[in-house]
Formats: C-alpha cells, sequence, structure tokens
C-alpha cells in the first residue's frame, strides 16, 4: 500500500513547477547579513553580523577572479560564511565587484601584493593584531597562497585551500589546451583576450557550464524529477545563480594563468613570477590545509593534493578529500559534514598551536 505520508502532492508539484516557469524561481535570495566596513576598486570588505567582536582570530574569506564573492553564502545551508559565524568566527569576505575593459592590465601581483594584503592588516587591526585566518575558494586560494609567499610579514595564521589546483598537469580537462601551448605558447588563448581587455563574462560563465556539461544536458530530466522536493530544486536554482553571476577576467590576469599557471605548471615547481620578481611557495611559514573534490574536474584530487610536496617551509601542510563538484566543495548538499568540518578541525588545531 502507497505511503500517503511520503508522497508529493499535487500542490507541490503544481507549485514548484510554476515557480520555476513564470514565478520568479523557487525561493528568493537570501544572503547572510553583513557589514560593509571598508570600501574601494574590486576590495570592498564585508564583515558578516554575528560573532564579530567575540572571537580574537578572524577569518578572511577570498574567493577567485571570474566568480561572485558569493561563493561563500549562496543561501541558507549553502553558506560557508553563516556556519563560521555559527561556529563562533569573526568572519570576513572580500568583494572584487564586476571586471571592465579599464581593469585590463590588473594581473595576480594587484591581489597579492595590494588587495588582499591590505583587506588582512584591516582585519587584523579590528581584532588587536591577531592573526588572520586566510579561506580561499579554487583560485582565490592561489591569490591566498601566493600571498603567504610574498609577504611573510602579513599577521596570516594559517591558509585553507579549497579547490585549489597546484599540479595542472593532472587537469585532464585542459590537456588539449596544453598539448597545443607546446607549439603556440600562449597566443591561441590570450591575443583575442588582450584585445577585448580580458575574458568577458559571458565567455566565462559558457565555460564554467561546459566543465557541468551533463548537468546542464539532464536539466530538463533532474528537474522533472524532483518537482516534488522543493529543497533540491531551492539547491540547484542557487547554482544556476551562482554561474548566472560570473564577472570576467582582466587581460594581464588571464594571460598569467594561461602561461604560468596552464602552460608552465609554475606552482607544481613551487615557483610564480610577478613584475617585481619571483614567488616560493616554499617560503610559506604558516600552516596550509588543502582540500580536494573527489568530483571536481577543474581541479581533480590528484592537482590539489600536490599542493604537500610544494609548500616544503609549511609546519603543516595537511591535504583532505571531500566528495563534490568545484563549487560543491564549498556549498554542496554534503559539505558541512565533509569540507566544512575539515576546514573546523584545521583551524582549531591552527590556534592550538599558538596557545
Amino acid at each position: 500500500m502507497l505511503d500517503i505520508a511520503w508522497t508529493p502532492t499535487l500542490d507541490t508539484l503544481t507549485r514548484n513547477a510554476w515557480r520555476l516557469s513564470f514565478g520568479g524561481g523557487i525561493a528568493p535570495v537570501e544572503r547572510t547579513p553583513s557589514t560593509l566596513i571598508a570600501e574601494g576598486p574590486h576590495r570592498d570588505l564585508y564583515r558578516f553580523d554575528g560573532n564579530s567582536i567575540s572571537d580574537d582570530r578572524p577569518v578572511l574569506l577570498v574567493p577567485p577572479l571570474a566568480a561572485p564573492a558569493q561563493c561563500f553564502d549562496l543561501r541558507p545551508g549553502q553558506s560557508l560564511a553563516a556556519h563560521l559565524v555559527d561556529s563562533g568566527k569573526a568572519t570576513y569576505l572580500l568583494d572584487y565587484g564586476s571586471m571592465g575593459y579599464a581593469d585590463r592590465g590588473l594581473g595576480f601581483e594587484d591581489w597579492i601584493e595590494d588587495i588582499i594584503p591590505t583587506a588582512l592588516e584591516q582585519v587584523s587591526r579590528f581584532h588587536d593584531e591577531a592573526p588572520v585566518d586566510l579561506i580561499g575558494w579554487s583560485l582565490g586560494g592561489t591569490l591566498s597562497l601566493l600571498t603567504a609567499a610574498g609577504r611573510g610579514d602579513l599577521p596570516i595564521g594559517s591558509v585553507t585551500a579549497i579547490g585549489t589546483p597546484i599540479d595542472y598537469r593532472a587537469v585532464s580537462m585542459i590537456a588539449p589546451l596544453r598539448t597545443v601551448g607546446r607549439f603556440t605558447g600562449d597566443r591561441p588563448l590570450t591575443a583575442v583576450t588582450g584585445m577585448m581587455g580580458g575574458l568577458p563574462a559571458p565567455l566565462v560563465q559558457a565555460s564554467y557550464r561546459f566543465t557541468a556539461l551533463q548537468r546542464e544536458l539532464t536539466k530538463p530530466w533532474f528537474i522533472a524529477r524532483n518537482l516534488h522536493d522543493t529543497e533540491t530544486l531551492a539547491r540547484m536554482e542557487s547554482i544556476d545563480r551562482f554561474m548566472a553571476d560570473m564577472p570576467g577576467y582582466p587581460a594581464r590576469f588571464f594571460q598569467q594563468v594561461c602561461t604560468q599557471l596552464i602552460l608552465g605548471n609554475a606552482l607544481v615547481a613551487g615557483k610564480f613570477e610577478t613584475r617585481n620578481g619571483p614567488l616560493s611557495l616554499a617560503d610559506i611559514s604558516v600552516p596550509v590545509l588543502a582540500i580536494g573534490g573527489t568530483e571536481d574536474v577543474i581541479a581533480p584530487v590528484a592537482s590539489v593534493r600536490a599542493a604537500t610536496e610544494v609548500l616544503t617551509g609549511s609546519p603543516s601542510a595537511r591535504y583532505e578529500s571531500a566528495p563534490g563538484s568545484h563549487l560543491g566543495l564549498v556549498a554542496g548538499p554534503t559539505a558541512r559534514t565533509t569540507t566544512w568540518a575539515h576546514i573546523d578541525a584545521f583551524l582549531d588545531d591552527a590556534v592550538a598551536r599558538i596557545a
């Protein structure tokens, strides 16, 4: 006999179908409350409301470029920021905003020598010069690591790099680019973007959707199969909004990604060249946690795990894996008990080391 308690009602099915088609969506956008405490070009600094005074070891969330800062705060239940606040952490977020043609000359240097250090020092001052724990996702992890490598004088307590590739040879989806690049260099990738001033937002959005091609192709069936499940549809909707909000890359930054990371595989050698000289990942002297996703095609586990081999100056270079895609690592249905739990344990250990 059919269990009525588990039977989706016609009302739920009809309501979800209407909201997806004509009603403005399954769930409204709902962010964790925050306050803008400092602003500037590509460097707006927010503090999430809550336990912002009680904790003397603050956290700064560092997003990648070409992704909205809301990657850490998609919606209730999909918010690493809310989780950190609820656990008693004073939590801050950098927001770079959009990128336009006028930003074409911005490169890694602008973030690792200026934008991130400035925000980090501001956060530290709010907490009596306390060390700040950096948490970066994707290229936000790369920026955090390079900041720690180049500025040993900064009050950095630790670095967590989520879904941050180190060995780009392990990223199978870019293998064709690396093969062609042996003969052509970066020109096929960067010639057009140089003229446009960068990689425009629509191309970034299309590229990200391509990495989840199966999801995009099977989406109609996924919706039909889950039309009764409002929470699952709300999660899907939050990811769609995230992808639709992706900004572009500045031309110089994108060229550095192509030449040094994708083609040069510089990070696996522990080096990165800037206009002001080389940086060495071996110079990082704080604890580091690298987290890789078992279903991540952008940063496969082998690529992320390589961090433990190059961070030779770190007192603790730890690797953990978690189920999930690239975004799923941060905001997936199991993130709370996997990725977030790894971060909690790591931050507790990092504090204990100096206690």
